[in-house]
């Protein structure tokens, strides 16, 4: 028997009779999960009994260990009541997972309770309808397309590759984690929390205490589990821990990042996501703090992004990899011609794409301006080739460093750490390719197709819309207006169905985003549904019953002679009933949200909820201004 914990079986290393032989050497870990992940990025755990993987190896492989109904996952309009069985297929291409519960130690071994969390991919109706299967599926048709497209046609400015000795295509791709971090039952006063932002008290400080001990055995424990964690440092959002009378920090509320090392198998990369959420929440449980992923916890104070990088390469024949993402002299362009080209396909198909990774309210609020969160679809090169820069305004950044062309790559900074990140890449996958595809087949020199880029708003082009442009090196909050912004780049959506307007608006682009079969128009079209549904429900049923909650928390608190105070009063009370009180005349906007959602009245819906944020703003705003004058 191993003295050590067994973390991870990695990927390609044992057949059937390694794996069963390493883990009769942790009988530790008790039981199987299959992880399947729906359409909506919700991943399955079961706890199957070990000697049942012992007994059938095979079957958790083939579809046949486990199965689970269709209503218990999100595979809206997939399946359905009356057609619900979803069998699940082990994935032995990535690593596997061992899970310990640390509360449950096991009585033989002393140890604690191991689940071994094998991947898997969901099938209905014998096709696969998973998330962890589109992107399987969308990286090995651009594989195959765009070898065939790089062997027929030679890319002017890429002469350096010969297409003839390509032996494969890389994705190489990864995923930063910010979250919040809280002391259980503590809240703070969230203009306390704006403060700090502003003073810039918190970004890359020292930790202390609890939040210390939880971040360096997090970053410990990911290198544990294969993800190469490079680091972890507190970022923009935060107060200052307090202490008890005893010295011991027992008030936390902070905002963390940690980073791992990019993989060369998208995949890999979102299963070390899934993985690394589990991790750190039950290492910071485990030193009793709370942790939430959530995209924009705290309305007006900054809000937790994943940005996402993306790259591809190529390996040759002999063994040599070459970035394609960069040019023959870094010092001299930006980037290669397939560069420029697979940023023009992602901002030109990002209306389309942009529900798939801001699909709920919560990640709507996170992408406001003035938080360094993007809003405009725009990218940015820098603006000398020689001095990399970063443009934190633009929605997908150029990342490069001259002396290093295998680095340069591209981030996407909308996603957050709910956002799902297989489809998320799949879509980033297939946009980059139809924009690389183009560049290709159009024969254009590397200073035509960077100069279609740069195009100005009214400039025509063969590719990208002439209405609109694409590339900014400057602050594109600060240096324009809201109305130049939402004319150059397109205004930003700002509900769940503003955004699924963005993939219903624009069927040209949604069929380009199909090509292949990779990611079918019906798992999209159910992708959106889910959406809609999960925006319908969470509008009527949390977010209207929290706003009526806070309306009947505020309350008179003045001396009813001083008519100054009850001036400010009358303001906050006028407010109050315009929210939520309905009368014979009148339904108050609360009523008149859900009375359009119950309708399918989403466009009033959508408008309403737009008012209802700034009403409730406004009114929260009023309250604290007339609290202040109370002695």
């Amino acid at each position: 028997m191993s003295k050590e914990l067994l973390y991870y079986i990695p990927a390609g290393q044992y057949g059937k009779e390694g794996v069963l032989a390493l883990l009769e050497q942790h009988p530790e870990i008790r039981f199987v999960s299959l992880v399947g992940v729906d359409l909506a990025g919700n991943d399955t755990d079961e706890k199957i009994p070990m000697e049942q993987f012992f007994d059938d190896y095979e079957s958790f492989f083939e579809g046949r260990a486990v199965q689970t109904d269709g209503s218990s996952v999100v595979l809206t309009n997939i399946a359905t009541l009356n057609n619900a069985r979803v069998d699940m297929w082990g994935d032995p291409s990535v690593n596997w997972f061992v899970d310990y519960n640390y509360e449950h130690i096991d009585e033989e071994t002393g140890k604690p309770t191991g689940t071994l969390r094998i991947p898997a991919f969901l099938k209905h109706c014998d096709r696969y309808v998973d998330s962890r299967s589109i992107l399987k599926r969308s990286c090995e048709y651009v594989k195959d397309e765009l070898m065939k497209l790089l062997q027929a046609n030679q890319v002017k400015g890429m002469e350096f590759i010969d297409a003839n000795e390509i032996a494969d295509v890389i994705f190489t791709s990864a995923t930063e984690l910010e979250f919040w971090v809280k002391t259980p039952s503590k809240n703070v006063d969230a203009k306390a929390l704006s403060v700090s932002q502003k003073l810039q008290e918190q970004y890359w400080q020292r930790t202390h205490g609890s939040v210390r001990t939880a971040l360096e055995q997090a970053v410990s424990l990911l290198d544990k589990y294969g993800l190469h964690a490079e680091m972890g440092h507190k970022e923009v959002g935060g107060v200052k821990a307090k202490l008890d009378d005893e010295g011991n920090v027992d008030w936390v509320l902070e905002q963390l990042e940690i980073d791992w090392k990019y993989t060369n198998n998208p995949l890999q990369t979102a299963d070390n996501e899934l993985q690394a959420r589990i991790i750190v929440r039950e290492v910071f449980r485990e030193n009793g703090l709370d942790v939430t992923f959530n995209a924009k916890p705290i309305i007006g104070v900054a809000g937790s992004g994943e940005h996402t990088h993306f790259g591809v390469m190529v390996k040759m024949k002999n063994g040599k990899v070459y970035n394609l993402f960069s040019p023959a002299d870094l010092r001299k362009e930006h980037a290669s011609p397939l560069a420029y080209g697979a940023i023009m396909g992602l901002l030109k198909h990002y209306e389309a794409i942009n529900p798939f990774i801001s699909s709920t309210t919560d990640s709507l609020n996170r992408l406001k301006p003035g938080f360094e969160a993007p809003v405009c679809i725009v990218t940015s090169l820098g603006t000398d080739p020689a001095l990399p820069s970063r443009n934190r305004t633009i929605l997908c950044g150029l990342i490069r460093d001259v002396d290093t062309p295998m680095a340069t790559r591209f981030e996407l900074r909308s996603p957050n750490p709910y956002t799902n990140t297989y489809t998320a890449l799949a879509l980033i996958y297939l946009s980059a390719f139809d924009g690389m595809k183009y560049v290709i087949t159009s024969g254009k020199a590397p200073e035509e197709i960077l100069a279609e880029l740069s195009k100005k708003e009214g400039e025509t082009a063969d590719y990208l819309e002439a209405s609109r442009e694409y590339r900014s090196e400057v602050d594109v909050f600060d240096d324009f207006t809201a109305e130049e912004r939402d004319r150059k780049f397109g205004k930003a959506p700002a509900t769940v169905w503003e955004n699924i307007k963005g993939y219903t608006n624009h069927p040209e682009k949604v069929a380009s985003l199909t090509l292949g079969g990779a990611f079918d128009k019906d798992l999209m079209d159910s992708f959106m549904a889910g959406v809609l549904n999960r925006w319908k429900l969470e509008l009527a049923n949390r977010i209207v019953p929290a706003n009526i909650q806070l309306v009947r928390s505020l309350q008179a608190i003045h001396d009813e002679a001083d008519g100054f105070d009850s001036a400010n009063w009358n303001k906050v009370n006028t407010l109050r009933l315009y929210l939520a009180k309905d009368s014979i005349d009148s339904k108050s906007l609360f009523t008149r949200i859900t009375g359009a959602l119950a309708k399918g009245d989403y466009d009033t819906a959508s408008t309403l909820q737009v008012e209802m944020n700034e009403k409730v703003l406004e009114l929260e705003a009023l309250y604290a201004e007339y609290t202040r004058n109370i002695l």
